[in-house]
């Protein structure tokens, strides 16, 4: 059972402590959209791997929210996401240019309602305007623009940093490499350290808030053949060793919460 309840950065005596706090709960259109019977059956069975009710419950995703996620991919979240908003809600799928008619047809496939916009990470800069958003989301990601030099990475999240209003959430969820472990194994394994991402933010101007556990996997030995790729879904082994990855399940993932300080 996964823990109910995130870690939230205090101040004390001049040192950051952590302190348990109640696990937001999660809004109601959220719920139903996860609930969603057009939701497919292989996407529900990733549900116990991805806890999208308690992750988005941590973001603070609600109907009225502006939402922004960066590169939906196949649109596992997207299906969720783009079907919470109302009452001046939105949401937007953020991609580089050249994944603008991917993301467009992704979204036309499921029926799905959503704006597709771009980021060039060279620039750091958006089709999103800026101070426009209240929440920018990425699943997965921020391990691909950190593994050629770091220079995509930056751009990104000042791109993220620009279009969220003062006090907005960027949400990330990714794969978590253990401090203790090599740092060189994030430029080919698929991990990131925790201490990677908060530079990274940190750098663009935003303030770590929380950190969730809710997508934690004590079964995860965080160092494989093939990297993260070697769990499922992936299985780039193929049959090789598959009941023993099947059985450690998908990545340990780390979930963090920042804001764009007011």
């Amino acid at each position: 059972m996964k823990p109910s309840f995130f870690l939230a950065p205090v101040v004390l005596a001049g040192a950051v402590a952590a302190v348990a706090a109640p696990q937001p709960r999660t809004d109601p259109a959220v719920a139903k959209a996860i609930a969603d019977p057009a939701r497919s059956e292989a996407n529900r069975a990733r549900d116990r791997y991805r806890h999208p009710a308690e992750t988005l419950a941590f973001f603070g995703v609600t109907p009225a929210k502006k939402v922004v996620e960066f590169i939906p991919g196949g649109g596992w979240y997207s299906e969720i996401l783009a079907k919470v908003p109302a009452g001046g809600g939105s949401y937007t799928a953020l991609v580089p240019a050249r994944g603008a008619e991917g993301a467009k047809k992704m979204l036309a496939d499921k029926g799905l309602t959503g704006t597709v916009a771009t980021v060039d990470p060279a620039t750091g800069t958006s089709t999103v305007p800026a101070n426009s958003q209240d929440v920018v989301l990425t699943f997965r990601n921020v391990h691909n623009l950190t593994m050629n030099g770091g220079e995509a990475a930056a751009g990104v999240f000042k791109a993220w940093f620009a279009m969220l209003k003062p006090g907005g959430t960027l949400g990330i969820v990714d794969h978590r490499l253990p401090e203790r472990m090599d740092s060189a194994l994030e430029a080919k394994s698929g991990y990131l350290k925790t201490s990677t991402i908060v530079r990274l933010a940190t750098a663009a101007g935003f303030r770590q808030a929380g950190t969730s556990e809710v997508n934690a996997n004590p079964r995860d030995t965080h160092d494989h053949p093939e990297g993260v790729w070697t769990l499922p879904p992936t299985y780039r082994l193929g049959d090789t060793d598959r009941a023993k990855y099947a059985a450690i399940g998908e990545s340990d993932r780390m979930t963090l919460r920042f804001v764009k300080p007011r």
